[in-house]
């Protein structure tokens, strides 16, 4: 089993989900793509960020609004 990039625990960051290893939210970094930022200014921004956590920020965003309701995502 592989670890989740998106975690959520509510001693980091008030249980908001965020990249695993990092208190970057998924919150964050969504608002910073939607005022225009690239990927490369949030990757030289937040040195511990990762291409591959910026996507599964994007993926977990997508897939929680399928959902009529928001499910907590489990703490490792």
């Amino acid at each position: 089993m592989t670890t989740p990039l998106i975690i959520s625990d509510p001693k980091i960051m008030f249980g908001k989900p965020v990249v695993a290893g990092t208190r970057i939210t998924v919150e964050l970094i969504l608002d910073k793509l939607a005022a225009g930022e690239t990927e490369e200014e949030l990757l030289v921004d937040f040195p511990r960020l990762t291409t591959e956590g910026i996507r599964a920020a994007l993926a977990f965003a997508s897939k929680t609004l399928r959902f009529d309701h928001v499910y907590e995502v489990e703490a490792t």
